[in-house]
């Protein structure tokens, strides 16, 4: 077993050394930290150590040896035995490595790793009939406290004998009064037993429901290192399994809805939720919680679903007014997102906005409607004064949180600048920045008055804010940052020349004030400046931008493909492969299409933003799943709902 980097990165803290072994089975023993004989210089001792590690690193074991044995005899710790040990297997010496071990088990008779450490020289020696006779004497000796427990499990584990250190575990948990099950899942990961992992996790899970806050981080942990899904299939395997036979052990239930939302299999963990709100005789929280995440994840039919599941129990539901409000968002984003939504539509969304208000007044429980209703008068209405009156009155509502406030502000910059109020936008914008400077409320501030920088042609601030923006926690401000920060970088001609950026930009103010048209004009009058610049490519993506966002889907592939055929090595293709691709798979149902871009952007662009997305759909559209047993895990849900 290979030393890993962690390991190497903690023993440089502890003992400002490094722990690599040679070839072969290296591997690492725990240590122990013991206080500096007093009789010992402790600078000498450091001294002597840091040579010792530095030859260990180098594989000069000889020398290490002399110096470690040195330590060893002069300070009884069992950081020198473990490295005198090393050494004298690295060299062959296996009487002396015996007698060493058998030293240390005669000085600690209680401690039964000892025995492990003897078996594993018998095993380096080749005598492998006295080593399996060392592991089950000390199989013999497991001892009676977690912490002995765990030494003797890891004595093994760390010498690659793993299934031994399963054997610890599984013999202390059935002899004593603690199952060790956590610990034995977690070996089970480190080993990679994925089977072994999950059953024993949830076996963990069914000991205590408490522990559902141990095992949910690591099994996240987990999931996160699972690009096939093998392990969260599995995973959603057992758990229906164990809901099956089980079905009043709620805390597999809630287990399956958190795997499910991991999965964003939305209408899934919708069937779960209901049925858990259901058996529990609960108040709807688990539901408006998973409500409000279908929101964040786009699943706007799940989300409405879910509140009107919350909404059918009464008035006097302590969360009916929060689901009403959060009904009526899911409504506006569904409504919103379509592109081009009807004025019909968006009329009638309208007047259910002001009847909210009407019914709960405008303060600070409905700030939020109030901002939604702004935004939504401004660009989707074109009554920009009742926004900027609405707004302004949400701003005044003096019990408001500060958040709610200050997001009311970046909504009214927003609107000012489709009203050509670029002064008063930015001063709103740098309040909010100046008041959440370490929050991603904050960033999202600083981000749109750089753009807005950028939209009257103040490059050089809007970059500056730019770079300190892409260190920003919130990983979509960043990429944004970064994204425009080298658009302007690039695009500043190298006589200073910033005609052709500043009509970009101009278009880009034209197309967020929804003047479409006159962006689209803008944009092909670029071309006429020079037979080539390298604003290109940005130019023909944004012309596809206004293309998708208007729904004229046959114009936006043709540049779209334009940009991956033409500027192929530009920061923009892998951009335009996956909005390609997005475009073949959802709104043209053409699976083939979307894999081949999928594929080329996984190929060609590996360290993209977009690659981890982009695997994962890819596996999707190949059917990677078993399509078979998601549907019986569907008739099983059904059946679960509705008995």
């Amino acid at each position: 077993m290979r030393i890993t980097a962690q390991y190497i990165l903690l023993f440089h803290l502890v003992f400002t050394f490094t722990f690599l072994f040679g070839q072969g089975n290296d591997m690492l023993k725990p240590v122990e930290i013991h206080p500096p004989n007093p009789g010992i210089p402790q600078q000498k001792e450091q001294s002597d150590s840091q040579l010792a590690a530095k030859f260990f690193n180098n594989h000069e074991y000889e020398k290490a040896l002399v110096l470690y044995e040195k330590l060893y005899k002069e300070n009884n710790s069992n950081v020198y035995y473990t490295y005198y040990l090393y050494c004298l297997l690295r060299l062959e010496e296996y009487k002396q490595a015996e007698k060493l071990v058998k030293n240390q088990i005669r000085d600690y008779p209680e401690k039964p790793k000892y025995l492990v450490d003897l078996g594993y020289v018998y095993n380096e020696s080749g005598e492998y009939n006295k080593a399996r006779k060392q592991f089950e004497q000390a199989l013999k000796q497991i001892p009676d406290n977690r912490g002995g427990v765990t030494e003797l499990a890891n004595a093994f584990h760390y010498r690659n004998f793993s299934d031994y250190a399963v054997e610890v575990y599984q013999k202390a948990g059935r002899t004593g009064p603690y199952p060790y099950l956590l610990e034995l899942g977690n070996l089970y990961m480190l080993t990679g037993n994925t089977a072994g992992m999950i059953t024993t996790y949830l076996d963990y899970i069914d000991y205590d429901p408490n522990n559902i806050a141990s095992v949910q981080p690591r099994l996240q942990n987990v999931l996160k290192d699972d690009p096939e899904d093998k392990i969260s299939d599995f995973l959603r395997y057992e758990l229906l399994t164990r809901v099956q036979k089980n079905p009043n052990k709620t805390y597999f239930s809630e287990m399956l809805l958190w795997l499910l939302i991991q999965q964003k299999d939305f209408e899934m963990a919708l069937t779960q939720a209901k049925s858990l709100d259901r058996r529990q005789n609960l108040e709807g929280e688990g539901l408006y919680d998973l409500a409000n995440i279908c929101l964040s994840n786009k699943a706007y039919d799940q989300a409405v679903e879910a509140y009107n599941a919350i909404l059918k129990k009464g008035k006097n539901n302590f969360l009916y007014i929060d689901a009403r409000i959060g009904l009526l968002y899911a409504h506006y984003m569904k409504v919103t997102s379509t592109g081009n939504p009807k004025k019909e539509d968006l009329e009638n969304l309208e007047t259910e906005y002001f009847s909210v208000l009407e019914e709960y007044g405008k303060n600070a429980s409905t700030i939020q409607i109030m901002k939604h209703l702004g935004h939504l008068s401004a660009f989707y209405l074109d009554d920009i004064p009742q926004a900027i009156e609405l707004l302004n009155e949400a701003i005044a509502i003096y019990n408001a949180p500060l958040k709610d406030i200050a997001a009311c502000k970046i909504e009214l910059a927003d609107i000012l600048i489709l009203n050509g109020d670029v002064w008063d936008a930015k001063l709103l914008y740098a309040q909010v920045e100046k008041l959440f400077k370490q929050d991603p409320i904050g960033y999202e501030a600083k981000f749109k008055n750089a753009k807005l920088s950028f939209y009257i042609g103040e490059y050089d601030w809007a970059k500056a804010q730019l770079d300190v923006l892409k260190a920003a926690t919130s990983k979509l401000i960043a990429n944004d940052a970064l994204r425009l920060a080298v658009l302007i970088s690039d695009n500043i001609d190298s006589d200073s020349s910033t005609v052709a950026l500043a009509m970009y930009a101009k278009a880009d103010l034209l197309f967020y004030r929804h003047h479409n048209d006159e962006a689209i004009a803008t944009l092909d009058s670029i071309f006429l400046l020079a037979k080539s610049h390298p604003i290109f490519d940005e130019v023909i993506l944004k012309k596809a931008e206004i293309y998708v966002s208007e729904h004229h889907f046959e114009e936006a592939i043709v540049y779209l493909q334009q940009v991956v055929d033409e500027y192929p090595d530009d920061i923009t293709a892998d951009n335009a492969l996956f909005t390609l691709a997005g475009i073949y798979e959802n709104e043209f149902k053409e699976d083939d299409k979307a894999m081949e871009c999928y594929q080329q952007l996984l190929n060609d662009y590996p360290a993209s933003i977009f690659t981890v997305e982009a695997r994962k759909k890819f596996r999707l559209l190949r059917g990677d799943f078993e399509k078979e047993t998601l549907t019986d895990e569907e008739k099983f849900l059904f059946n679960l709902e509705n008995n």
